[in-house]
């Protein structure tokens, strides 16, 4: 049962045992890609496949996701977040501990392909979770721990994965059990007022389509994609190149300075219910696409290794307000018989900008390298933060 935020501290909301129920979702739900990285090496090696072959096990394990996303969100409004939630945990566990057991690549595929339809909705469920639990500050407070928790666990992953791929490559896949074992955790003990749909389903899709078809909806939407093109394309994609190529700076190095970002962005999200509290979530958006603009036209400039973690640290800060920011904003426009279908085409479009991150900069990469790499991502940024302002203009956000 919901609380008003006014007998409720952010103290008394880590007491909820719903919300860490939430984080281990979040947890399992970044677990996929992060923590199997560091054996692609020596998967490699072991069935003889070239580098580009290996990353098919990225590809086939998010490809799911653009497709299914929106329409599990529907299932999970129409026949409760439970119904949806508790299989995807269940499959995405055994199918990801079945690839243990792979000793043929293309079993390996199939396998990571069944884990990418299990991971569809549980990236877009858990935030749907802290909007159907939680109201006002509360709610801003529940998606800055949660994406505290996750950037945590992207800094986390890859040394957790790489510790047991030193063992052997098929051994990071043990940890998908864990989607098992919170399956089940959330089947107990999760206490959550399923939505009451009661319009027909021609009904609800009219509904929701209009809903969603609102330019404050539009913008998130738009804004989410921007982001990702900004962090898979100008930060995962090219700036390893930047410090390769201008520092000499060894792969221990790199991932060093990459990690650090997720422990800024942590820092910030888990603040992210007290900065709510002294100015706007518009204003708090805005800030983080500034700090956006700022890191990408100051990086390709830097000379010095100890100068690049200061827009780093940027970077890092506006990670941690921009996601948590508009899943807050997203989960407060969507009633609640919409929201899982709501937050599941968020989820679509992140997988988009994914995709469409590493197109967009590697255009420009061509054209004028590293800098038209970093200095045209900056577009969709700038297009964002004018759409944010005129979409935001009263009071309430």
């Amino acid at each position: 049962m919901v609380k008003s935020d006014v007998k409720n501290s952010s103290v008394d909301l880590l007491k909820d045992r719903n919300l860490y129920l939430i984080f281990s979702i979040t947890l399992v739900g970044v677990m996929g890609v992060a923590s199997i990285t560091p054996a692609f090496p020596k998967i490699a090696d072991t069935f003889g496949i070239s580098s580009q072959k290996v990353g098919y096990l990225i590809s086939v394990f998010t490809f799911p996701g653009i497709f299914l996303t929106p329409f599990l969100g529907v299932l999970a409004d129409r026949y409760g977040r439970k119904t949806i939630l508790v299989p995807a945990l269940m499959l995405f566990g055994a199918a990801g501990f079945a690839c243990f057991f792979a000793r043929d690549f293309q079993f390996l595929l199939w396998m990571r392909f069944l884990q990418g339809v299990g991971a569809a909705s549980i990236g877009s469920l858990n935030v749907t979770l802290i909007g159907d639990l939680y109201t006002g500050h509360r709610r801003g407070t529940a998606m800055g721990y949660n994406g505290s928790v996750l950037s945590m666990g992207t800094a986390a992953y890859p040394a957790v994965g790489g510790a047991l791929a030193a063992v052997a490559w098929y051994y990071p896949f043990l940890l998908p059990l864990l989607g098992v074992l919170v399956g089940l955790a959330v089947l107990k003990f999760l206490n959550n007022k399923e939505p009451k749909n009661r319009t027909n389903l021609k009904q609800y899709l009219g509904n929701t389509l209009r809903s969603m078809g609102r330019f404050k909806v539009v913008t998130l939407y738009f804004s989410s994609i921007s982001f990702f093109i900004i962090i898979y394309g100008a930060f995962l994609t090219y700036f390893p190149f930047l410090m390769r190529n201008r520092f000499d700076s060894p792969v221990f190095i790199i991932g060093l300075v990459m990690s650090g970002t997720s422990v800024f962005a942590a820092i910030t999200a888990s603040q992210l219910g007290k900065l709510s509290r002294k100015t706007s979530y518009r204003n708090l958006l805005l800030f983080s696409f500034l700090l956006y603009a700022i890191t990408l036209v100051s990086v390709p400039f830097v000379k010095s290794i100890y100068v690049l973690l200061l827009p780093t640290a940027l970077l890092g800060l506006a990670n941690g307000l921009n996601m948590p920011v508009m899943q807050t904003i997203l989960a407060g426009l969507a009633p609640r018989e919409q929201r899982a279908a709501f937050m599941s085409v968020n989820g679509m479009v992140l997988r988009i900008g994914q995709t469409v991150g590493p197109l967009y900069t590697g255009l420009f990469y061509g054209i004028a390298g590293l800098q038209g790499a970093f200095f045209f991502s900056l577009i969709p940024v700038l297009i964002s933060a004018v759409m944010v302002f005129f979409a935001f203009r009263d009071k309430n956000h």
